[in-house]
Formats: C-alpha cells, sequence, structure tokens
C-alpha cells in the first residue's frame, strides 16, 4: 500500500506541473488522492467492525473543511463530528445525514444547541452549565436527538501538550476525579433518563495507545456504573472521540486504525459485546498520509555557509510545522522544474517559505538534493490540516487545493476541491468594501 500511495503521488505530482496547476501563476497548491482517502476508511471501517455492534464513523471537520472531501467520506460512509456553526453548515452542504453528525465544542450557544436538537443531531454536552441549557431547551422543545456528556478522565497526556485533552486541567469535559466531580456525575445521569450516551476524547498527536485506551477504559466503567444504578441499559454507546497519532517519518500509516482496535479489544471486551454503540471522530489519521502540498521554488541563496531554497509554501499552509518544529516536522521531497524527484548528492539546506518573519522554515538543516529557482518543493503528509484551515499571514491569498485519481497507465485526472483565493476575495475579506475609519 505504501509504495501504490508514493507511485500515485508521483504520478500527481509530475501532471500538477506539467499542466500549470502549480507553477509561476500558481506558487503553491495543494493536492489529495482520492484512492488512498478512500483507502484510509476503509481500513477504519474494517478495523472496527464487529457482529452485533453498532458503530458510527465520524470525521472531525476541523482536520479537513472541506465540501468536497467531506462528500467523498459521506460516501465512503463516514459522518462528521463539528465544533461550530459553520463546521455543520459544511457538513450538511456536503449531504452527510442528521443521524450521522455529532456537535462537540467547549463553548456551544444556545442557538447553536437549539439547532442540533431540533435537526435530531448528536450532542455532547461539555459541562453542568451547558447540560442545563438542554434540558431547559428540550423542556421547550422535546428532542430525540442523542445526548451525551463529554468527560475527561484526567489519565495524562502526550508528548504535545497543547494537544493533550485529559490532562489535570484540560479545558474539556467534566473533570471525573475533581473532589465530587464523579458523584455529580452519577446524579445527573439519574436524573436523566434520556442522558443516553457518554464520550471522551484521549488521543491526538503525541499520546500513545495505551494512554487512548485508558481513557475509554474510564469512560467504559462509568457507563457500567451508571447503567447499573439505573438498572436498565441507560447509556447505549460510547463516542471514544478519536485522535489516532500520525507517523510523519515515512508513507507508512502506524499505528494503525487496527492496531488501536485490537487493543481496544484486547483491553475493554465488553465495549465490543453489543450492548454499546461506538462512535468515533477520527481526523488527521484518515487524511494526513493522502495529502501532498506543492510549491514552487522562487529563489536559491546562502547564509553562514547553508544553502536557502525561499519557496511558496510556509506558514501561512504549514503553520504548526514552522511555529513548533519540533512537534509536527514533516518530510520534504525535492523535485525539479517538471515536478520530477530530484536525484543527486545530499546537501544540508534550509527549505524557507514566503512569510516575512526569519522563522518561516518548513524544514531546517535538512539533507535533499541542491534546490535551485524554478525547482518545486513537496510537503508530504500534509492532508489534514495543513490546506484545509489557512493561515493568513502577509495576506497570502488561500492556495487552490485538487483531488486526484491516478489511471494505471499513470494517467491524472484532478477535480477541483477548492478554488485558489482571488485578489478580489482577499480584499472584499479585509474589508475593502467599507469607507476609510475617520479621525478620533
Amino acid at each position: 500500500m505504501t509504495d501504490e500511495l508514493g507511485i500515485r503521488r508521483g504520478h500527481a505530482l509530475r501532471a500538477a506541473v506539467e499542466r500549470g496547476l502549480a507553477g509561476e501563476a500558481e506558487p503553491v497548491v495543494g493536492l489529495l488522492d482520492v484512492a488512498g482517502i478512500a483507502a484510509s476508511a476503509t481500513a477504519l471501517r474494517d478495523a472496527f467492525a464487529t457482529p452485533g455492534v453498532s458503530i458510527t464513523h465520524t470525521f472531525a471537520v476541523k482536520a479537513a473543511s472541506l465540501v468536497p472531501v467531506l462528500g467523498l467520506l459521506n460516501a465512503c460512509g463516514l459522518g462528521a463530528e463539528v465544533a461550530s456553526p459553520g463546521e455543520l453548515a459544511l457538513a450538511r452542504a456536503a449531504g452527510i445525514p442528521a443521524e450521522r453528525i455529532v456537535l462537540d465544542s467547549p463553548a456551544k450557544t444556545v442557538a447553536e444547541l437549539r439547532e442540533a436538537l431540533a435537526l435530531g443531531i448528536a450532542v455532547n454536552a461539555d459541562n453542568p452549565q451547558e447540560l442545563a441549557r438542554i434540558d431547559a431547551l428540550r423542556e421547550a422543545a422535546p428532542s430525540t436527538a442523542p445526548v451525551g456528556l463529554r468527560i475527561n478522565p484526567q489519565v495524562g497526556g502526550g508528548s504535545i501538550g497543547a494537544m493533550s485533552t485529559a490532562t489535570a486541567s484540560s479545558k474539556f469535559g467534566v473533570a471525573l476525579r475533581d473532589e465530587g466531580a464523579l458523584d455529580w456525575v452519577l446524579e445527573a445521569y439519574a436524573r436523566r433518563p434520556w442522558l443516553n450516551r457518554l464520550h471522551t476524547h484521549t488521543g491526538s498527536q503525541g499520546v500513545p495507545l495505551a494512554l487512548m485506551v485508558e481513557g475509554v477504559r474510564a469512560a467504559y466503567e462509568l457507563a457500567e456504573r451508571i447503567n447499573a444504578a439505573a438498572g436498565r441499559q441507560q447509556v447505549d454507546a460510547l463516542d471514544i472521540g478519536g485522535g489516532l497519532p500520525v507517523n510523519f517519518g515515512s508513507d507508512e500509516a502506524m499505528p494503525s486504525f487496527a492496531d488501536y482496535a485490537d487493543l481496544l479489544r484486547s483491553e475493554i471486551p465488553g465495549l465490543f459485546d453489543g450492548r454499546y454503540g461506538i462512535v468515533t471522530e477520527f481526523g488527521r489519521s484518515l487524511l494526513a498520509k493522502s495529502g501532498t502540498v506543492l510549491a514552487r521554488v522562487e529563489y536559491a541563496k546562502s547564509a553562514g555557509g547553508r544553502p536557502i531554497a525561499v519557496t511558496h509554501a510556509g506558514a501561512q499552509v504549514a503553520t504548526r510545522t514552522v511555529f513548533v518544529p519540533e512537534a509536527w516536522p514533516i518530510r520534504v521531497l525535492a523535485l525539479d522544474a517538471k515536478g520530477v524527484e530530484k536525484g543527486g548528492e545530499p546537501v544540508v539546506q534550509d527549505v524557507a517559505g514566503p512569510c516575512c518573519f526569519a522563522g518561516d522554515l518548513v524544514a531546517k538543516g535538512r539533507s535533499l538534493p541542491l534546490l535551485e529557482p524554478g525547482d518545486h518543493v513537496a510537503l508530504l503528509d500534509t492532508g489534514a490540516y495543513y490546506f484545509s484551515n489557512h493561515f493568513a499571514y502577509n495576506s497570502l491569498p488561500r492556495p487552490a487545493v485538487y483531488g486526484y485519481r491516478v489511471h494505471p497507465d499513470g494517467a491524472v485526472d484532478f477535480s477541483p476541491v477548492r478554488a485558489a483565493q482571488t485578489q478580489e476575495e482577499l480584499l472584499a475579506e479585509s474589508g475593502a468594501g467599507f469607507p476609510p475609519l475617520g479621525p478620533a
């Protein structure tokens, strides 16, 4: 599978340059491997498939807020996890049915909650105040939408603190180990017979599988206590979140969805015995390997004896990599002016972006064939987050994004996912239609 991924990518990079999707006029573009995305969705479904267990896989929209991508995932049988009115609108525009949408967010407004409950979208309440809002909304307008409570199992964090959601002081969910929290949760369910889900999300980049499983175990054991107290199957579905880490060192998808599902089966067998439905919310792990940012090298220079390739891909597309490179390193391929991978002796060099600050580097001190003006670089494993959530530094426009399909003979078909942002659109977004502010 990894060889096929690389072969398809190579054909797509060459074709993108040949057809002018990337070049002087469009110096940076995003590319998505349609077959790779579909294969990833299949791997997820196969990994969790269990006879007698209802499983709903949702995609975390924040990882790729692009309607055609959501439409593809919908066709692959996946739903959407949304965390804002905008993300909900994207999911609905992609045709994803309400029964496969989950609303999460630590800051849901009354209007957002009202809409979700009216549409039958599953809601995971983050805190006691939000649950009280849902009480009032359900009293005013009865709803059959599934409702759960997010708990923070406080099992610890991974190697990236900013991405760890199950630490002692995480902003997400009800902190289960805080004094009085467990009793409050049990009472909350006892008072609300309709509260029928439980949600936790421990995983993320840098979080090991064993820790992810501990978070799910905490939710499962809590559901068992709630159901025992109720004398019935009150909690009938466990939303175990997503957050499977991505290997950014090669084309191999590891850990795999099967690795995670098998560990869950081994450690928490009751999760798969048919009493609970399972909901997942994977994002990065579904798309990362299928995406590439392709950018033109504008200049090649040197400073302090080190070569520097100045490209058009920097913080505006690779924001996390630029600002936190130790946590988010990515692979870079050196391509020639035709989009073909360069040969030659590797040279230690920096690969810089176009933004006007010194730290705008996507790779520092990287050994690559020497890059020259007119060459291209390919930033790999960038299918999630890298070109769907643009950082408009220096008013750099959002690049175009294309999906690609590669035929057995190597021919490539491109489908537009998002058009490049025009200067007129950029001006409108920046208030160009409003009159100048007057003097104070």
